[in-house]
């Protein structure tokens, strides 16, 4: 299957915690980050998702937002740290191509933002993503 989603971070299940209609995933990816999905129990059922299973971390572009530092008081769970490797910006919207341990993000935010962050190649950012906007795929 080929998808449209451009970030695809393959990793290892480290823990897994139910709740009554959704749980929390926690993956180390393979560049050795942590990151947090909360799917549905259905989910993780019929994925089989348990300690130590191959996964991809799905995350559509959209939902990768970007700081210049790491955001304290927030609750977003997922804070990847890189280096900008590209910016393609057009009259609306700005993609942005962010180097981070073991593999590559792709970020769409508006070019006003890309220009308020003087985002540029080398620029050091964070990359946040909401746990909800994780899709796990079994590898």
């Amino acid at each position: 299957m080929t998808l449209s989603i451009r970030n695809q971070l393959p990793g290892t299940v480290t823990a897994v915690t139910p709740g009554e209609a959704m749980a929390t995933v926690k993956i180390r990816l393979d560049g050795g980050q942590d990151l947090t999905a909360a799917i549905t129990l259905d989910a993780v059922d019929e994925l089989g998702l348990a300690q130590g299973t191959s996964v991809r971390a799905l995350v559509k572009s959209t939902e990768v937002s970007l700081a210049t530092a790491p955001v304290r008081g927030v609750s977003i769970r997922n804070q990847l740290p890189g280096t900008v490797t590209a910016v393609a910006a057009g009259a609306a919207m700005a993609t942005v191509k962010i180097a981070v341990e073991g593999g590559e993000l792709t970020s769409a935010i508006t070019a006003d933002a890309a220009t308020d962050l003087a985002l540029a190649a080398g620029t050091p950012v964070v990359a946040l993503i909401k746990s909800t906007e994780v899709s796990l795929a079994k590898e």
